[in-house]
């Protein structure tokens, strides 16, 4: 298999290979769809690698059936996460670039040919990721939204490390496709990571130099969300916090740069977050969803501004009087007052 490099207008990039990598884990009600859409692309992956990720239920006995007609490869090994997952899958492949679909997502039946087709027509200098637009589905399959990422106010690509700490990276794994040499100089998935895990990896991709495209006119993949899926559980949670720490340990504060990452930038992003959980965690009256985000609301706290710390402490005793009772409105008025307080005075001082 030829190795595909980086080089300005390389021609091995003309043969760029693709190996699609689906992790497992009881994803029965999903799997064949997900992989129906592989197997129905209009140009085809050059492997098909689903991961079975310590699975429960029929979902690899699902996955089996198809292999006996499809090329499919099925890795069945103890559970550890879809990082964990993603990285064996990545490991296994010989493809010079990477495919990646969450076992309840579909692509769309051009996904491939789109992400290839820029690989091979840009005059960018170091490519490494190429992604799409995306389209929001329910559980059942039903078009929820169009072009997800249209409704977001967040650069695409970033370019510059301030995009990337402020904002969530917002790049999809499974609406992208990405080069083997990014994953192997830029580092695996990190594995303590169950949720932010694609976050994370796009982000030392950046750091590592490597440059992005964004295909803003084309949805590649529907995005199916429900409420019982990754992004609604304590473990995403539990997930963001310790990619909030690792964050915190990655940007100390440098003062020739002239801006505090952690201070300015990854604690009032990472707060809002957890505001917003809170916030929806009392509207649904979910005691232990409220009491997970209020915990996490503490500990970034601790990193914010000084005149915001000051001002959570005047309201916080109040918050934790009314939060749990019918006056939840005042301590959700309460939490965004405080929380806003120093944004909104340095805009006023630019307006003057």
């Amino acid at each position: 298999m030829p190795k595909v490099t980086m080089d300005h207008k390389s021609s091995s990039l003309r043969q760029l290979t693709v190996a699609a990598i689906i992790p497992l884990y009881n994803g029965a009600p999903y799997i064949r769809e997900s992989l129906n859409s592989v197997l129905a692309q209009s140009e085809p992956a050059d492997e098909i690698i689903v991961v079975n990720d310590g699975s429960t239920d029929d979902g690899p006995e699902i996955v089996k059936e198809m292999a006996t007609r499809h090329p499919i490869r099925l890795i069945s090994r103890p559970n550890g996460g879809i990082g964990s997952a993603r990285n064996c899958g990545i490991a296994e492949a010989k493809s010079t670039h990477i495919a990646l679909l969450d076992q309840d997502d579909i692509w769309y039946e051009d996904h491939l040919a789109i992400l290839k087709k820029s690989f091979v027509e840009s005059d960018i200098l170091h490519l490494a990721v190429v992604y799409g637009n995306v389209d929001k589905i329910d559980r059942a399959g039903r078009m929820i939204m169009y072009g997800i990422l249209d409704a977001i106010p967040s650069q695409h690509p970033k370019t510059s490390l301030l995009e990337c700490l402020k904002h969530d990276m917002f790049v999809l794994p499974g609406a992208s496709l990405f080069c083997k040499e990014a994953f192997e100089k830029a580092g695996r998935f990190d594995e303590r990571l169950s949720g932010y895990e694609d976050d994370d990896f796009f982000l030392r991709v950046f750091l590592a130099g490597f440059k992005s495209v964004y295909l803003s006119h084309a949805s590649v993949l529907k995005w199916r969300f429900y409420s019982s899926s990754t992004s609604h559980s304590p473990k995403m949670s539990n997930s963001r916090m310790v990619y909030f720490r690792k964050l915190v340990d990655m940007f100390p504060y440098d003062p020739a740069i002239h801006i505090n990452w952690t201070r300015d930038v990854i604690a009032p992003r990472f707060f809002h977050i957890a505001r917003g959980d809170f916030i929806e965690a009392m509207r649904r009256k979910d005691r232990a969803r409220a009491d997970l985000a209020w915990s996490d609301l503490e500990e970034i706290s601790g990193y914010l501004h000084e005149l915001t710390q000051l001002r959570l402490k005047l309201v916080v005793p109040l918050i934790k009087l009314t939060y749990w009772t019918s006056l939840r409105s005042v301590a959700s008025n309460l939490l965004h007052w405080a929380s806003q307080g120093r944004r909104i005075r340095l805009r006023k001082r630019r307006d003057r």
